[in-house]
């Protein structure tokens, strides 16, 4: 496969990105979807508490999803080698659903198993539902061809199996005895496996405890490392590809790159791809060495047509700033700029509009006088002149700083502040 579509970051259209990959060069796919849910997550992201928001929203019902999944899934399966495999992460939602959409574009003969992934917490327990709590999520998985990449995974043992092979040989190996129909049985204990994995999952913890062994990004469905090591360990080799097709927050991607498969990441969220593209520096990959990032914004064209609350996200990013609810929750301020940054705290709202006029200074002075700033930035593509002459008033009154800064001036010159 040609090296330009290897470990690849790439913000963008699934549909579209999936259809330039050449097709049958992947190895193996996991990709965990939107759940058909009809929630809208607002969730806290990263050391600083930043409010990122995601949509999971399908007004359409259940056909309008699967009618979304099916080109995207037929695109996996052209990309898929005819030895690879795929994993698809979902919940009670949609499984069945999904069920007979791969069993019609992969064949019902090619499905394998049905994962189940323990979920479970003590969260459960103060569970208020009047009904079965819900304990697992389910990972179908399915095969192309006839034969296909597998490396069988096992538990790891424990001191209680280890202590039931009470014998050592003179070569230093544990064993037990027993008897069967009065014959006398010796199994040796193979400590580098162990027992091996069922489909039914209990021994990796679920997302919401990610944070706990720091992991944590504070991407709403965020799944453990441990999850992507077991699945691309048990089902690509060494220098083997493997895509993420709706990659997140990244943890397909950070694993893939620690045990040395090559890689494609795909998700339409500039936002996420500033996660993963953070993820993977941290872990020591170098961009444009070890990686490179395609399709984020680079242009006021193609950030007018960002989604507002991503576009709000590319700006906050951009100005090194932090969305929070302790700082600017409902007080009609999109975020702030740090103190240790700035050297002097200040609120920020962002307009994705253009000729922005005197009555958003107005309603974002309110703002930021209840918040106790003395300092705003308002950013937006043009501003009238109502905006800028009632913004040099309130500088020569010396009683508030506003400073408006262009999205094109914030594109292509960077942080214009000070």
């Amino acid at each position: 496969m040609n090296d330009k579509f290897v470990n690849k970051l790439i913000c963008g259209d699934n549909k579209e990105e999936l259809a330039k990959i050449p097709k049958e060069s992947v190895d193996l796919i996991y990709i965990d979807p939107p759940f058909f849910t009809h929630k809208q997550y607002e969730v806290v992201w990263g050391d600083e508490a930043e409010v990122r928001s995601f949509e999971d929203r399908w007004e359409g019902g259940i056909e309008h999803y699967i009618s979304w999944m099916r080109p995207r899934v037929e695109l996996l399966y052209d990309v898929l080698k005819e030895t690879g495999s795929l994993y698809l992460h979902c919940d009670w939602h949609a499984n069945a659903h999904l069920r007979i959409l791969c069993d019609e574009i992969f064949g019902e003969n090619n499905f394998l198993r049905e994962i189940i992934w323990s979920i479970e917490t003590a969260s459960g327990f103060k569970s208020k539902v009047n009904n079965w709590i819900r304990g697992h999520d389910t990972i179908l998985f399915y095969k192309k061809g006839k034969e296909f990449i597998f490396n069988k995974q096992f538990y790891q043992l424990d001191d209680r199996t280890i202590k039931r092979y009470d014998k050592i040989d003179e070569e230093g190996r544990h064993y037990k005895i027993y008897y069967e129909k009065g014959e006398k049985r010796i199994v040796y204990l193979d400590k580098s496996k162990g027992r091996p994995l069922t489909d039914v999952w209990t021994d990796i913890i679920g997302f919401q405890t990610v944070q706990k062994k720091g992991e944590y990004f504070g991407y709403p469905t965020q799944k453990p490392e441990a999850l992507l090591e077991r699945i691309i360990k048990a089902s690509s080799n060494l220098g083997d590809l493997v895509l993420d097709a709706f990659c997140g927050c990244g943890t397909t991607m950070a694993i893939a790159h620690k045990l040395g498969r090559r890689w494609i990441g795909i998700d339409i969220s500039p936002t996420a791809i500033k996660t993963v593209d953070d993820r993977l520096r941290r872990i020591g990959a170098n961009i444009n060495q070890d990686y490179i990032v395609v399709g984020m914004p680079v242009s006021v064209k193609e950030l007018k047509r960002l989604k507002p609350f991503e576009f709000q996200n590319w700006v906050i990013n951009e100005m090194r700033a932090r969305h929070t609810r302790k700082k600017v929750g409902d007080m009609g301020l999109d975020g702030y700029v740090p103190r240790d940054i700035y050297h002097e705290e200040a609120g920020i709202q962002v307009k994705q509009t253009e000729n922005v006029g005197r009555n958003v200074v107005d309603n974002f002075v309110s703002a930021l006088r209840r918040a106790k700033f003395k300092r705003g930035y308002l950013v937006a593509f043009s501003f009238g002149k109502g905006a800028v002459e009632e913004v040099a008033r309130l500088k020569n009154e010396g009683d508030m700083v506003i400073e408006l800064i262009k999205v094109e001036d914030l594109l292509y010159k960077g942080r214009v502040v000070g």
